[in-house]
């Protein structure tokens, strides 16, 4: 064959081959192609979400469907045993300036060490669980949700193999607006929490009965309604801390948080209410596994010119209220604790005794609530705890009340008076 005949078929052919090529369908791109990449997460229900999606709507989904870290021991995230520290001030009375520079009072602080590290371990727990519960509570929620969702946090971050070693300090107070105190649900309780509520929640945690108690206080109401009470007690707290040291009278705090408390007034409804300090409220020294031990802090000057001493812990905490500024017991009773130096005391019945013996080996003389007795697998045992209650052996605490319609709000945080300094333990970034 002529060679210019087989150049110009093999160029047909050629061409041919190219049409062929470039009218063959393109496939689809697929659903990774098109939000891009093998990195892309999968959301809790199972669907792809992608780093780069193209409308907010993915993006929104993509933020809504982030894993939720799971809790582990807190141990774990400090392997050392070295805890965070909390805020440290000064002492307020010239007399202890010097305190702040003595390198000796430092070395007999150091001697304390492990001490003070059961505490700031406690602390730590207590922030990480307050953080969630503050991210987590929503109304609509019941009681015994919230109360649940907080005390297993503080079971899990603590994780010890018995109550006593560390863990609940005392039971979740869940205080709803007159209700100034000691409330907690007890089992079949179906109070809800509603956006319009005002909630005291109060949270205890120990280590090796180094009790670290803490409280804020919440709302859901978008209007500002309660800003001037929350803001009341929060700086009247923040006062009586900056007040409180060694050496300082109790009546002289108790004097300088009622100036603050007092200072402010709330709108409701058209009609003014001054804030009020609920005067039978008190601060007070934590003992271990004692969490009311000694000394009270008072929120009006009331007389007690006793001092605060090196190396005490105190629990500095205020109410307000819109009400009385005086509270009375009203309610079923969920909270209860055994007295201490009680031992002379026999119980009334069997089932009294075997009672005291649960309560003793699971609790010690840190509070307690029905609903934790009945996980040690207590069942009818109410009669047995109203013979110890009338015996003397265990006291009861049922919430307090100031009058109904009014609002009451708290605030607080125990404080560490070290030999050179005071260490606000569980201060956070909330409050």
């Amino acid at each position: 064959m002529p060679e210019s005949v087989e150049t110009k078929l093999d160029e047909k052919v050629n061409a041919l081959n190219l049409k062929e090529i470039v009218s063959e369908k393109k496939p689809e791109p697929t659903k990774t192609d098109v939000v891009g990449g093998e990195d892309d997460e999968e959301d809790e229900d199972g669907e792809d979400v992608g780093a780069s999606g193209t409308s907010d709507k993915k993006k929104k989904k993509k933020k809504k469907s982030k894993k939720k870290k799971k809790i582990t021991s807190i141990d774990s995230s400090y392997p050392d045993g070295i805890f965070p520290e909390g805020e440290w001030q000064e002492y307020p009375l010239e007399i202890n300036s010097y305190r702040t520079t003595s390198e000796e009072l430092r070395y007999l602080d150091r001697q304390q060490n492990n001490k003070w590290e059961e505490f700031r371990k406690g602390a730590e727990i207590h922030r990480r669980v307050r953080n969630k519960a503050q991210s987590s509570i929503k109304p609509g929620m019941t009681m015994t949700e919230i109360a649940n969702l907080i005390e297993d946090s503080v079971r899990t971050y603590a994780a010890a193999d018995h109550t006593l070693k560390a863990g609940i300090g005392f039971p979740t107070g869940l205080s709803l607006n007159h209700v100034a105190a000691h409330y907690t649900p007890n089992s079949g309780d179906k109070l809800i929490l509603g956006k319009d509520d005002l909630m005291k929640v109060d949270i205890g945690v120990h280590v090796n009965g180094r009790i670290c108690d803490s409280a804020f206080t919440m709302t859901f109401n978008e209007d500002g309604k309660y800003d001037a009470i929350m803001k009341a007690v929060k700086e009247a707290t923040n006062t009586g801390i900056k007040e409180a040291g060694i050496d300082v009278r109790l009546n002289d705090i108790g004097a300088s948080i009622q100036e603050v408390m007092e200072s402010y007034e709330m709108e409701l409804n058209g009609k003014t209410y001054p804030i009020k300090c609920i005067r039978n409220l008190n601060g007070h020294n934590i003992g271990d596994y004692i969490i009311h031990s000694g000394k009270t802090v008072p929120i009006v000057p009331n007389g007690d010119m006793t001092k605060m001493e090196e190396g005490e812990t105190f629990a500095i905490e205020t109410f307000g209220s819109t009400g009385n500024g005086y509270v009375l017991p009203e309610g079923e009773c969920s909270h209860y604790a055994r007295n201490v130096d009680t031992e002379h005391i026999n119980p009334p019945s069997k089932s009294a005794k075997e009672l005291l013996d649960r309560i003793n080996s699971n609790f010690g003389t840190l509070p307690w609530c029905r609903r934790y007795l009945e996980r040690t697998g207590e069942e009818k045992y109410l009669f047995a705890l109203n013979q110890l209650v009338r015996a003397g052996i265990v006291e009861e605490y049922p919430p307090i009340v100031d009058i109904k319609g009014s609002y009451t709000a708290q605030y607080e945080h125990t404080i560490l008076l070290h030999p050179h300094k005071k260490e606000v333990v569980t201060r956070g970034d909330d409050y």
